[in-house]
């Protein structure tokens, strides 16, 4: 592998997100590997095997995505399913803090071998979305999202038909993930190279050259390689330049202010009618197993106006 600018390598055995682009030619790609961050998704979550692959896909895709990000803020992507699996998502922001969470039917029962399509579109009706969200939005500014039906047989293929249609971009992803690692690699096919010139049938030789060394891939090379040596590995004959290594790291960012509004959107009858059946209200985050409590005196304030969420007092203190 000829290589025009080499970093330190990082981690070779940890969280990594690696970029590089090809010498004169208009291709780039990233490879990630999370293995503390997907460990910290799955602690407090036993999933069983398939949706642990499909989410894990979803989250190494969500920091390939992210990596090239041109604002301060968040992706969310979401599969919504009809099948035993309701929902999948992944967040990943600018900084490559993440965090991921399945929700599951209440009667699921999911085979070892069931495919994506009998997990989350048994019926045709699965959607795709993503969301971009700023994080220092301008006055007025939403959120951009793009909802588009499954279309693929992998998490792969959806993300890649995604990318065709909205960013119009030649986007190829490689995924793979088990309950120990997950692994990515990403390759994109540019308008052009830093304003230079190439002659079409040059970019397109390049471009499927890519597309065929990334296709020898498997699923299980993936899993037991790291990062490092599958570049190595992929790409020794080319002449590409590696960029300084980003390390991923997971992080929510839940909170006892944010549950409360989520409460309060329910309305004041619904919760003091919850609270006359439960005497006190017990969330539990979904990506990180965060617990918070709220009594009736929590409650009453949550829908007193001069009192706002943030000056709740925190679970276990005591009240006066």
């Amino acid at each position: 592998m000829d290589v025009t600018k080499m970093t330190n390598g990082g981690d070779a055995h940890g969280d990594s997100l690696q970029k590089f682009m090809v010498e004169n030619a208009a291709v780039r790609g990233e490879l990630v590997e999370l293995s503390s961050t997907w460990q910290q998704v799955l602690v407090h979550r036993n999933y069983p095997a398939p949706v642990k692959t499909l989410l894990g896909e979803m989250m190494a895709a969500a920091a390939l995505l992210s990596a090239n990000l041109k604002f301060n803020g968040v992706i969310v992507m979401q599969i919504h399913g009809d099948g035993p699996i309701r929902l999948l998502v992944a967040e990943c922001d600018s900084q490559l803090q993440m965090r991921a969470t399945a929700k599951l039917a209440p009667d699921a029962v999911i085979d070892a071998d069931a495919t994506m399509s009998q997990l989350v579109n048994l019926n045709g009706q699965g959607r795709f979305a993503i969301t971009l969200d700023p994080l220092d939005k301008m006055p007025g500014q939403q959120a951009y999202q793009g909802i588009v039906p499954l279309d693929g047989e992998n998490v792969a293929t959806v993300i890649e038909n995604y990318m065709l249609r909205s960013e119009q971009l030649d986007t190829k992803l490689w995924l793979a993930a088990d309950d120990k690692v997950a692994r990515g690699l990403l390759l994109q096919k540019l308008p052009n190279h830093g304003g230079i010139d190439v002659p079409v049938n040059d970019e397109l030789e390049t471009w499927n050259r890519f597309l065929a060394l990334g296709g020898t891939l498997r699923p299980e090379e993936m899993l037991s390689t790291d990062i490092q040596t599958l570049l190595r590995r992929l790409f020794w004959e080319e002449t590409i330049r590696v960029f300084e290594p980003q390390q991923p790291r997971f992080q929510c960012n839940c909170s006892r202010e944010k549950v409360g509004n989520m409460l309060k959107m329910l309305g004041q009858p619904e919760i003091e009618e919850a609270l006359a059946d439960l005497g006190k209200l017990a969330v539990d985050c979904d990506f990180c197993g965060q617990h918070y409590e709220f009594d009736k005196v929590d409650c009453a304030h949550l829908f007193a106006s001069a009192a706002p969420v943030e000056a709740l007092l925190p679970t276990g203190s005591s009240k006066h």
